[in-house]
């Protein structure tokens, strides 16, 4: 989703030719490397029409190729989309097709329910032009456990990664399965990897941060494949770094989460990184609708490891990303009386009754919106 030129659908006179040509480079290069599956989507915008302008012209007999779909309450329209994908990529046939964005109770629904989408792709299998089927999600770990549970889905796409450890339970139970497990865009999303902090990049010495990551997800032995995310050729080469060194994870990785860990404990105490979790509403029942447990978590993480970018990001997408980025951000707290959705510190105070942190949070959030607030954002991608 990195490599495409634009997030809008173009039509193929609008490719400009050297971002075709970059695309082109990253496939070549990819392929040298023993790098064949190449995951995409339908809303990647232009990233399926570029595709399918390379891939017959350079063959790979070993690819395993990947789009994802999004669930739709009409299966027709579902259906109409998956062809669209098919035309786009100019292909017969799809290793991998996942229902995309399993966010929410409803879209499961409209995947599993009889006559649903993934009837819709059942019939495609049967007919040859779909490998396995699986589902992305950036939803609640109870849903993403009932979506494994229903044993309709050969893999899944999950977020998991140093900074965010929280979906362990749903690789357990997608692993008692014997599914497959793709974790989702772990260098972008797994903390602005690209451009870490100069804090970040101290505390993974002598590893670079993005292969740091790479071996603490890789080396789990319920991951199966994670995802590079190249916008260009040298984004491979830190990857490619890092799958040399896998035999010795073991010995690397140990020293860096210490180091990590007490970066922590040393910026939040050991009082709050054992609790701070404890007695947060719920998005959907606190005042305002403010996403808690996501902004002490991004709290954290500005504190110990200073990622103000990733932070900023995380931050600007709540209130924008519907279901994806789901709660509002701080920008809500203490807002200007005449703002719509106002929240005082005596209601926030008041949802807070059951945390250990009730008198603290007030201020975390004051200055979580003096650092982080401002800049609303769209989402794009994953």
């Amino acid at each position: 989703m990195r490599f495409q030129q634009s997030w809008s659908d173009l039509p193929l006179a609008e490719i400009k030719l050297e971002s075709q040509q970059n695309l082109e480079q990253i496939l070549v290069a990819a392929m040298a490397a023993g790098m064949h599956h190449i995951e995409t989507a339908r809303f990647y915008g232009s990233s399926e029409l570029q595709l399918g302008q390379l891939l017959a012209k350079h063959h790979d007999p070993q690819r395993i190729l990947q789009t994802k779909i999004a669930p739709n309450s009409d299966a027709k329209i579902f259906e109409s989309q998956l062809e669209r994908s098919f035309n786009l990529l100019q292909v017969q046939r799809v290793d991998l097709l996942t229902l995309h964005g399993i966010n929410l109770a409803e879209h499961l629904d409209q995947c599993l329910r009889p006559g649903g989408c993934l009837d819709v792709v059942q019939r495609w299998q049967k007919d040859g032009c779909i490998g396995h089927v699986g589902f992305s999600t950036h939803g609640p770990l109870e849903l993403i456990e009932m979506a494994i549970a229903s044993g309709d889905f050969a893999y899944v796409n999950i977020h998991w990664y140093y900074i965010r450890q929280d979906n362990s339970p749903a690789l357990n139970a997608a692993r008692d399965q014997d599914m497959g497990i793709f974790l989702i865009s772990p260098t972008d999303k797994g903390g602005h990897l690209h451009s870490p902090s100069k804090r970040l990049k101290q505390l993974c010495k002598p590893l670079h941060p993005i292969v740091f990551n790479d071996l603490f997800c890789l080396s789990d032995p319920r991951v199966h494949t994670i995802s590079v995310g190249a916008a260009k050729v040298e984004d491979l080469d830190l990857h490619l770094k890092a799958v040399k060194m896998l035999p010795n994870a073991k010995e690397l990785l140990p020293p860096i989460s210490a180091s990590l860990q007490q970066a922590l404990e040393d910026s939040l105490g050991e009082a709050w990184l054992k609790s701070w979790q404890q007695g947060l509403p719920r998005w959907q029942e606190t005042p305002g609708k403010i996403n808690l447990p996501v902004l002490l978590w991004l709290n954290n993480l500005l504190q110990a490891w200073d990622l103000v970018s990733y932070g900023k990001a995380r931050y600007g997408l709540l209130g924008q990303g519907d279901h994806w980025f789901p709660g509002n951000n701080a920008d809500v707290f203490e807002a200007p009386l005449a703002s719509a959705g106002s929240v005082s510190e005596l209601e926030l105070k008041a949802a807070l009754a059951e945390s250990p942190w009730r008198d603290e949070i007030p201020a975390i959030l004051r200055k979580l919106k003096a650092n982080l607030g401002g800049t609303a954002l769209q989402r794009l991608g994953n």
